[in-house]
């Protein structure tokens, strides 16, 4: 039945009146409620619903790359002794002016040696290098670095020409309680043991990766990348980093290609190449395997730009390499303009004392056992002393630049980028 237009109001009562309404009922209450919320929130669900913020990252219980780790033990106190003929310094790395691992390197601390027992040694007393190795460092090398710190009593340890031989120093070092300077060992998992024996010279994985990154990114103009990459240690530890910082960049390879370090056989990854022509090829491996991919790869043809690791500042990638290393780019660790004229002095006699032309590797190593000596001079016949001023002595102007501690012990030096030009390592002076 119709009235007025409308239909019959089935909540009058049997007189026909309307109840008040503060005899709504619940249900109406509820429904009214839910009407306000359903009005007040229809803009926000008429457009993109807004998705709630991330969870923020736990705070780490501990970082240990901001915290500087003290020594609070015993052995400042003991006395020095007195009945010494020579101070003798440990050396861990080979002793053979020709090894293409650490030739260089033993050759720049032997002349470091010659320079302080030239100046007086110490107290008139000429300061030696003990040297440890063999074929087998995990062996017969780390038992005589042994030997050497618990029975013949040297005074501070440089050397380890690879990440892995400055791990089993690592070890000797943290039970024995004895300075360890660390000259081209770029993994920073060495410092991050949070020992505070350890000192390492060249920057860490993660700031050549860093640097390295963006001049990958450069070159590659909407192109693909290739990553080779050796199956060693260090190549792995670098490569992780380089992908990190790649994938910071958004850049990601279309091929991760890895090859059996010191092998002959690189068929596959230089068929693999061939077959998908990447923009530019990364190529991560020590010296040595460096040179040995890159002449591989220059004559089956393949003429795509290189970019690599910091091995190919090394002396013994440009003597290997030769004219195929022509154009390549890397992180550029030292070159005899770095620290003007100290470096430019110490590339010249470098090269008339050895016949060799000086890399960052014997650069390194020089400053190391350099400061290694300037810190027993200062702190006397004394680990524990010594440790100490090794810690302040920082930042110190070597020939390899500055050398200025972070927190963990790691030089925080800068990281440009070089190139080879005309058989020599060159600076890339803009990107």
């Amino acid at each position: 039945m119709l009235h007025d237009g409308i239909g019959v109001d089935q909540n009058r009562d049997s007189h026909g009146a309307v109840p008040q309404a503060s005899a709504a009922s619940p249900l109406l209450k509820t429904s009214l409620a839910v009407l306000v919320l359903l009005l007040l929130t229809a803009p926000a669900c008429a457009g993109e619903m807004a998705s709630p913020p991330p969870p923020a990252s736990p705070a780490p219980h501990f970082d240990v790359t901001t915290h500087t780790p003290e020594f609070f033990g015993p052995g400042r106190e003991d006395p020095a002794p007195r009945d010494l003929d020579e101070v003798l310094l440990g050396w861990f790395g080979p002793d053979d002016p020709a090894h293409p691992l650490g030739g260089r390197m033993w050759l720049a601390a032997s002349l470091a040696v010659e320079d302080a027992n030239r100046g007086g040694g110490y107290e008139g007393r000429p300061f030696r290098l003990v040297s440890s190795w063999s074929k087998n460092p995990w062996g017969t090398g780390i038992a005589d670095l042994a030997r050497h710190v618990y029975e013949y009593g040297v005074w501070g340890i440089v050397g380890a020409p690879d990440d892995a031989s400055a791990h089993l120093v690592e070890q000797v070092v943290t039970k024995a309680r004895i300075p360890f300077l660390s000259p081209v060992s770029t993994d920073n998992t060495t410092n991050l043991t949070n020992v505070p024996w350890i000192f390492s010279l060249a920057p860490s994985d993660k700031r050549l990766a860093s640097a390295l990154a963006p001049a990958i990114v450069s070159r590659l103009r909407h192109g693909d990348l290739a990553i080779v990459s050796s199956a060693d240690r260090n190549a792995r530890r670098f490569t992780g980093e380089l992908l990190s910082a790649l994938e910071g960049l958004q850049t990601f390879p279309a091929a991760h290609l890895v090859f059996s370090p010191g092998g002959s056989d690189l068929s596959v990854p230089l068929q693999r190449l061939s077959e998908t022509g990447p923009t530019v090829v990364a190529l991560v491996a020590g010296a040595e395997d460096s040179a040995r991919f890159l002449i591989a790869l220059r004559y089956a043809g393949l003429t795509m730009p290189v970019i690599g690791g910091p091995a190919m500042g090394d002396g013994h990638f440009v003597e290997a390499a030769g004219p195929c290393a022509i154009g390549v780019v890397f992180p550029l660790l030292w070159h005899p303009t770095i620290a003007g004229d100290r470096s430019a002095a110490f590339a010249q006699r470098f090269r008339e004392r050895f016949d060799k032309e000086a890399d960052y590797s014997a650069a390194f190593t020089y400053d190391a056992v350099r400061m290694l000596i300037a810190a027993v001079d200062e702190a006397g016949l004394n680990r524990a002393r010594i440790r100490d001023r090794l810690r302040e002595i920082s930042p110190r102007p070597g020939v390899s630049g500055t050398i200025d501690w972070d927190p963990t012990g790691r030089n925080q030096a800068p990281v440009p980028l070089g190139t080879i030009l005309d058989g020599s390592v060159a600076p890339i002076t803009a990107e």
